[in-house]
C-alpha cells in the first residue's frame, strides 16, 4: 500500500500562467494511435504491391511453400501491433546486453546490434520504415529489417529468446506505460472536478435516490464523490501495474532454454520487479491483460455514470448545469438545440470499454497450456480500451472546467420534495423519542404538508403539535435545507464543516494551492 501511494502520488498536475489549476498536456506515452475500426488491416492491393517482395520467414525452414495470399491477410498483425515498436525495440536492447554479458555473443556484435535497432527506432518514428505485412508483426519486422542493415550479428538476437516471450514483454511494458498515462488523466479531472467544486462553494442541490428527491446535500459533497471514485479507480491500476511488473522475457516457447542465460539482469535492466518463476505461466496467461482491462471498466462505469448526472441535468426538466458553447454540440435540423455531446458520448463509449474486457474474458476462457495463436488477439481490445478511457478522462476533465451551475434554478427546485423531513426525524430522536416513531411522526408531517401544499418549515406549531406534543420551538432551526444542512456532522457526511474538512483533504493530496 505504501507502493500504491507513493506511486500514485508522483502524478501531479502542472500549473500554467493562464488557470491557477491549469491542467498539464497529455505526456506523449499517453497518445496511443487509433483504434482497430479507423486503422484496418492491409487490404488486397497492399499486399499485391508486396507480392513481388515477399521473403522466406524467419521460422520457414521446415517449409516447402509459402503461405497464401488470403492466409497472409488473415494472420498478420503489424497494421496494430506495430505501436509496440519502442517497447520491442527495449526489449531487444536489454536481452543483446545480457547475452554479451553471458558470452553468448561477443561485445562487438552487442554494439553493432544496439547501433542498428537505434537506427531502426530512428526511422519508425521519422516514418521512415517500411513496415512489411509479408513480415507478420512488429518483432519480425523489426529483426529482419535489422538483419538487412547489419547482417550476421542480428541473426543471434533471437538467442535464447521465443516470439511468446518476447510478445508478452513488449506487452507487459507496453500497458505499464499505458496505466501511467492514464494515472495522469484520472488526477487531472479530479483536479477539475475539485476546481469545479471550489467555485461552487456552499451551492446546495436536491440529493436523489430512485431518482426522486431525498435529501439535501452541499454541490461540493456531490463532486467530491466522483472524485473518491476516481482515486479508487487509480488504486486499482497501481496495484494492477505491480502486479503486472513481472518479467516474462527468457520463458522462450514455454520451457524456457538450455543456454546460461540471466533472466534477473534482463528483468533489472527493463524496469521489472523480478522474472516471472514459471516459464510456461509466463508465456501462456493473459490475467494480467483481464485485469487491467476490467479496472479500465469500472473507471469507465464511474465516468458514464457522471456523464449521465450532467446530461439529465443539463435538460430543459432539471435545468441545473448550463454548459458552455465550447463543449457543447448541436442538431443538423433543429436550430434551437444545444446539447452536452461529449458527455452522453462518454456515456455511451463505456459500452465498448466495458466489451474490450467481455472480448478478452471469451478469448481466454477455454485455452489450454501454454502458448496458442488466438493470444494474437489480445492486443486491439487493449489498445482500444486505452485509447477510449484516455479520451473519457479528458473531455469529462474539459467538461468540467466550462460548466455553469444555474444557482437561481437550483434555489427554486429545492423546496420540492420535502428533503428536510429527515432532519425532522433526527430531531425527533433527539428529543428522546424512539427512531420509528419518529419516522412515523415525521412522515404524518409530510402528509400534512402535502394536504396543504406547503413546507414543514410553513407549518405552524400548533399544527405539529396536533401530530405530537413533544414539538417544540426550536423545532425551526431543523428546517428548511440550509438548516438541514448544518445538522449533518457524522464523518464523511455532507454537513459544511465535514465537506470543508474534505476539501482541504484533496487540496492538500492532489497539490492544489
Amino acid at each position: 500500500m505504501v507502493f500504491t501511494a507513493a506511486l500514485y502520488s508522483s502524478f501531479t498536475a502542472t500549473s500554467s500562467s493562464s488557470s491557477r489549476y491549469a491542467l498539464s498536456a497529455t505526456p506523449s506515452y499517453c497518445t496511443f494511435p487509433p483504434r482497430r475500426i479507423a486503422t484496418p488491416r492491409m487490404g488486397t492491393s497492399q499486399f499485391q504491391a508486396q507480392a513481388q517482395a515477399k521473403e522466406a520467414k524467419l521460422w520457414g525452414g521446415r517449409f516447402k511453400e509459402g503461405v497464401t495470399d488470403a492466409v497472409e491477410r488473415f494472420t498478420e498483425s503489424i497494421s496494430f501491433d506495430k505501436q509496440l515498436y519502442k517497447q520491442d525495440i527495449k526489449g531487444s536492447r536489454a536481452h543483446a546486453s545480457m547475452l554479451a554479458h553471458q558470452g553468448l555473443i561477443s561485445e562487438s556484435d552487442r554494439d553493432s546490434i544496439i547501433e542498428g535497432l537505434e537506427e531502426i527506432e530512428r526511422r519508425i518514428e521519422n516514418g521512415e520504415f517500411n513496415w512489411r505485412a509479408d513480415r507478420e508483426d512488429v518483432h519480425m519486422n523489426i529483426e529482419a529489417a535489422l538483419t538487412d542493415m547489419i547482417g550476421e550479428p542480428a541473426k543471434k538476437l533471437h538467442t535464447a529468446r521465443s516470439r511468446n516471450d518476447q510478445v508478452l514483454t513488449d506487452f507487459r511494458l507496453w500497458c505499464r506505460d499505458a496505466i501511467d498515462g492514464i494515472l495522469v488523466s484520472m488526477k487531472q479531472l479530479q483536479v477539475s472536478l475539485l476546481t469545479l467544486a471550489l467555485r461552487n462553494e456552499g451551492l446546495i442541490v436536491p440529493g436523489y435516490t430512485h431518482l426522486q428527491r431525498a435529501q439535501p446535500v452541499l454541490l461540493q459533497h456531490l463532486l467530491l464523490a466522483y472524485v473518491e471514485e476516481i482515486e479508487r479507480d487509480a488504486g486499482r491500476l497501481v496495484d494492477c501495474r505491480a502486479r503486472m511488473n513481472f518479467c516474462p522475457l527468457g520463458a522462450c516457447a514455454l520451457a524456457g532454454t538450455g543456454l546460461p542465460i540471466d533472466r534477473f539482469t534482463t528483468s533489472e535492466a527493463l524496469g521489472f520487479t523480478a522474472p516471472l518463476k514459471n516459464s510456461i505461466d509466463a508465456v501462456s496467461d493473459r490475467d494480467f491483460v483481464l485485469e487491467f482491462l476490467s479496472a479500465n471498466a469500472i473507471t469507465a462505469v464511474h465516468l458514464s455514470r457522471l456523464g449521465e448526472e450532467w446530461v439529465l441535468w443539463a435538460s430543459e426538466e432539471f435545468g441545473f448545469i448550463t454548459p458552455s458553447d465550447s463543449v457543447s454540440t448541436g442538431s443538423s435540423i433543429m436550430p434551437q438545440k444545444k446539447n452536452p455531446g461529449p458527455m452522453e458520448l462518454v456515456r455511451g463509449k463505456s459500452a465498448r470499454v466495458i466489451g474490450d474486457l467481455v472480448t478478452l474474458l471469451t478469448l481466454c476462457k477455454g485455452l489450454p497450456h501454454a502458448y496458442n495463436r488466438d493470444l494474437q488477439e489480445d492486443k486491439e481490445p487493449v489498445f482500444d480500451s486505452v485509447k477510449t478511457i484516455l479520451g473519457m478522462l479528458e473531455v469529462s476533465a474539459e467538461f468540467a472546467l466550462n460548466i455553469t451551475f444555474n444557482r437561481e434554478r437550483i434555489q427554486k427546485a429545492l423546496p420540492a420534495g420535502h428533503l428536510d423531513a429527515t432532519t425532522l426525524a433526527d430531531y425527533l430522536v433527539n428529543k428522546g423519542v424512539p427512531f420509528r416513531t419518529s419516522h412515523d411522526i415525521a412522515g404524518k408531517s409530510v402528509a400534512l404538508c402535502t394536504s396543504k401544499n406547503c413546507q414543514l418549515l410553513d407549518l405552524s406549531l400548533d399544527e405539529l403539535r396536533s401530530i405530537n406534543p413533544v414539538f417544540e420551538e426550536d423545532v425551526y432551526d431543523f428546517l428548511g435545507v440550509e438548516n438541514a444542512i448544518q445538522k449533518f456532522v457524522s464523518y464523511g457526511s455532507t454537513g459544511s464543516a465535514c465537506v470543508a474538512s474534505q476539501i482541504d483533504y484533496w487540496m492538500k493530496k492532489l497539490e492544489m494551492k
